[in-house]
């Protein structure tokens, strides 16, 4: 994807502390970035908290130091993970929100992330959670974005995307 293809979207949003946070930035695709601002518009004004939110740069584009961090993000010229296939962060299509509170969970139970192997368990109702059916999966939901924990064997809690995949 040519960075011209690309859109940095900066927002107000909700932080864990129940505090407003100016300066969230997502890098996304330009064809998508106005759906994107009304999605996290409607997550803004029904509150849900984010932990963090940076470009990967910040990360040096991996992808393991920004999870590390529970940084929600979009854009990341990567591989699908197991996969050698772009990813669909690689074309700004895909983002990922409070990965900590929303791991990515092997069909074999495997966590990556060692403080986010408690949230593996999907009743946990602490914040940014996310749940099917919630406020977060429906304003995804209404751009036509799919979400990873629909997905069988392994879920991808933290994963929205253009495709569904």
């Amino acid at each position: 994807m040519s960075p011209s293809g690309l859109r940095m979207i900066e927002m107000t949003y909700w932080g864990m502390d129940r505090k407003p946070h100016e300066g969230g930035k997502l890098v996304v695709n330009a064809k998508e970035a106005k759906d994107l601002v009304g999605v996290f518009r409607t997550l803004f004004d029904k509150r849900y908290p984010i932990r963090r939110m940076e470009p990967v740069d910040v990360y040096k584009g991996s992808d393991f130091d920004s999870i590390e961090a529970d940084n929600t993000s979009a854009f990341n010229c990567r591989a699908a993970t197991g996969g050698s296939n772009w990813s669909q962060h690689a074309y700004g299509l895909a983002i990922d929100i409070n990965p900590c509170e929303n791991p990515y969970v092997t069909a074999s139970g495997e966590v990556a992330h060692k403080d986010c192997v408690k949230y593996k368990n999907r009743a946990n109702r602490d914040p940014g959670v996310i749940h099917k059916g919630d406020q977060v999966v429906r304003a995804f939901a209404s751009i036509g974005w799919g979400w990873g924990g629909d997905w069988s064997g392994t879920k991808d809690y933290q994963h929205f995307s253009s495709s569904g995949r």
